[in-house]
This record gives structure tokens, C-alpha cells and sequence, in this order.
């Protein structure tokens, strides 16, 4: 695989202050890079989607967008070799005529929910691998199902012209899980973690020192798409799965806290969650970098979380990129199961829940050997989701061995 020239898009401008969602691109970057590939990222960008700090319409050359991606793509090393392509004909790193020769000359397209429009761009590129992060909605939006305010836009548009499907939702094609394949082979990949960017650091006491016992996640309150329907069915917001587990500090002597994205018109669901206990930071303050998205899961004792209600409902085997750094650094995590559990192994240190009863025990479980549980995850982390192996996989998936 050493020299092969592998293209890398997805959205990282489009996300501002957001240290999470660059991770989840940057980790495909950083293990590509690992295994002798030489990679190149780019993105895409609407001039409409360009705001000021403020959140106001801004030209893409004066956004916080373009601003994020110089420095980010500066961050890991990609300063020479990527490029941000606005629809005014702004670029922020390479200039568009260059992206092309690239393309010409890449081994691979890794096009991450599609971000990639451009057909010259793509028809440039002989293979073109399509990563789905959003299983259930990715397939029933190219189905035909109601957006429900969504603010993706037309996703069917963005599967076409590949030559490899990769989804996180493990078990979409199997028996059990209703999201439609739309007639194309939906291999499944999962997400990859860099070990070495993500190193075990625990304190000699039975907790991190910072957080006591803290069970922390990285979170918006609603989930970055509106409801959908599919199938005279409708999947609801995040919010709906949260709602059912709000009840949990009262029956686990711990401390929950959330780096939540939410609304400050939520008022009702705000006191909800602090009525119950709940203790809410600003996700922007603690993890609006990648470096400090890494701290906040550092210096936690543990993740809990639960996850969008279509991969539930649909039994999706989505499984989160956020939960892999928890169980590389060292930190267990609690998490609601979304159909993983029939590829994954849990009980000891990546623990699953599908009821409020089963994650208050999967809770104490953890608080009463945490020591155990902390060494668990990261051999989870070491043999599911290390870069080395995810990657190699995938490359030869693609048919580059």
C-alpha cells in the first residue's frame, strides 16, 4: 500500500469549532497516512453556509469557516496538500486546478457522507468509496422518505457515481434491521480510531482525578437532522432517546454530565434535565478544538450516551467514532445498543444498554471495578477499531492490496 495516493472529503469547514467532527475525518486522514498512503483532504463548501463569529452571512474569504479549516488542516499536517472549495469560486489551500490533477492521479476517492459533488472531480478519480456515518437516514433519504427539516439536503444526488459503499450501520442487509439498501451492497467499516493520538493516561487512583466519578459524552440535544419519514413510519429527533433515560442519576451514585448542544429556548427541557440532575457544559468551551474534544475525554471517568432514534429503531448497528476515543484512552463507556452488540463483544468495558433498569446496572457494574473495566476498553479500542486493522481492511475492500 506505501505510496499509494488516496483523497480524502468530508465536511470540516461546514462544521465549525466542532473538535469531534474533526476528529472523525482527521482519523481517516492520520490512519491512511500510518499505513505508507499519501493523502490529500478537500471539501466543499455552499457560500451560504459561511457565517462571521457571530453566526451571521459572511463571503466564504472572511468566514469562521474558512478560518477553521486552515486551522485544522494545519493541526494535522495538511497544510500543502488539501483544499476547500467554495461554490463562489474561493479556495482556501490548493487552487481548484490543482485539486484536479490530483484527482487524476489518486489511487482513491474516500468520499465521507458524500461531501464530494463535483462530478469532474469525481469522474476524475477511477475508484470512489462512499462512507455513510448516518445509517437509516442516508438510505431512506435516497429512497424517497420525507426530510422532515433535515438540513443535509438531497442525499440520493450524493450516492451516485461510486464504486464502493461503506457504512457504520453494521447491520444494514441483514435480517432484523429495516433501513432499505436501495439495491447496493453496503459493506460494513468501523469507524477508525489512531491509537497513538489517543494514549492511556490514567491516575493511579480508582478514578481520573479531575472528574471523580463523572460519566461525561460529547452531545447535541436534538441531533443535527430533523425527524424522517419512511415506510409510513417516523423517526423522531435524539431528544425522544434522551427523554427515557432522564431519570438516571437519581439511581446511580455518580455525577452525569453532558457538553451539550442545546438550544437556550429549550427552557423545559433544560430544567428537565437539571431537575434530574443532569450538570451541562458548553460543548464549544470544552471540546471546540481537537485538542480539546481530547481533553474533555481524557479527563473523564467514563461515557455515557445514548444515540439517535432512527439507528435505534431501526436496530442500524450504528456504533458512534465519539465512543472509540472514550475506549482508546483507557475510558469505559455505557452506551445504548443500537443492534452492535451482535458483531461486538460487551460486558467489560463497552457496556450496552436498551432500558433505563439496564444501563443503572450497567453503571454500578462499572463503579465497582472500574480498574477492570478501564483496561477492557482500551483492548477493545486496540482490537475493533484500531486505524491499522479498519484501514487495511478497507483498502482491500477497494481492491488495493
Amino acid at each position: 500500500m506505501s505510496g499509494r495516493l488516496v483523497v480524502v472529503a468530508g465536511a470540516l469547514a461546514n462544521k465549525p469549532a466542532n473538535g469531534g467532527e474533526a476528529w472523525v475525518r482527521m482519523s481517516w486522514v492520520c490512519g491512511l497516512r500510518r499505513l505508507g498512503c499519501r493523502v490529500w483532504f478537500v471539501e466543499q463548501i455552499a457560500e451560504d453556509a459561511c457565517t462571521d463569529e457571530r453566526g451571521h452571512a459572511a463571503s466564504c474569504a472572511e468566514s469562521v469557516n474558512r478560518h477553521w479549516f486552515r486551522s485544522v488542516t494545519g493541526r494535522f499536517g495538511l497544510t500543502d496538500t488539501s483544499s476547500l472549495m467554495c461554490d463562489c469560486g474561493a479556495t482556501e489551500g490548493a487552487p481548484l486546478v490543482e485539486v484536479r490533477d490530483v484527482m487524476s492521479e489518486a489511487d482513491l476517492l474516500v468520499n465521507i457522507s458524500g461531501n464530494l459533488t463535483d462530478s469532474r472531480l469525481l469522474a476524475a478519480c477511477p475508484r470512489r468509496a462512499y462512507i455513510d456515518l448516518d445509517p437509516g437516514f442516508t438510505q431512506m433519504w435516497h429512497d424517497g422518505g420525507d426530510r422532515g427539516g433535515g438540513d443535509r439536503g438531497d442525499r440520493g444526488a450524493r450516492l451516485a457515481g461510486h464504486d464502493r459503499y461503506f457504512t457504520v450501520g453494521m447491520n444494514i442487509g441483514s435480517p432484523g434491521c429495516m433501513i432499505p439498501t436501495n439495491d447496493l451492497h453496503w459493506r460494513p467499516v468501523r469507524p477508525p480510531v489512531v491509537l497513538e493520538d489517543w494514549p492511556v493516561s490514567l491516575d493511579p487512583g480508582p478514578f481520573p482525578a479531575t472528574t471523580s466519578a463523572c460519566f461525561t459524552t460529547v452531545a447535541t440535544w436534538r441531533g443535527p437532522f430533523g425527524p424522517i419519514e419512511w415506510d409510513r413510519r417516523r423517526f423522531g429527533a435524539k431528544v425522544h432517546e434522551f427523554r427515557k433515560y432522564i431519570t438516571l442519576p437519581s439511581l446511580v451514585d455518580a455525577q452525569f454530565e453532558m457538553a451539550l448542544g442545546i438550544h437556550p429556548n429549550e427552557v423545559r427541557d433544560l430544567e428537565l434535565l437539571a431537575n434530574h440532575g443532569w450538570r451541562l457544559v458548553d460543548p464549544h468551551q470544552v471540546a471546540g478544538t481537537p485538542d480539546g474534544f481530547r481533553h474533555y475525554v481524557t479527563s473523564s471517568m467514563a461515557e455515557f450516551s445514548v444515540a439517535q432514534e432512527m439507528y435505534v429503531a431501526s436496530e442500524s448497528g450504528w456504533f458512534s467514532d465519539r465512543t472509540t476515543r472514550y475506549l482508546a484512552a483507557g475510558r469505559p463507556v455505557l452506551v445504548q445498543d443500537t443492534g452492535f452488540s451482535r458483531h461486538i463483544p460487551v460486558g467489560e468495558g463497552l457496556l450496552a444498554f436498551s432500558t433505563i433498569e439496564e444501563a443503572a446496572a450497567g453503571a454500578q457494574s462499572l463503579l465497582a471495578d472500574y480498574p477492570r473495566h478501564a483496561a477492557a476498553a482500551r483492548k477493545v479500542a486496540e482490537e475493533l477499531f484500531d486505524s491499522d486493522r479498519v484501514l487495511t481492511d478497507f483498502l482491500e475492500a477497494c481492491d488495493l492490496p
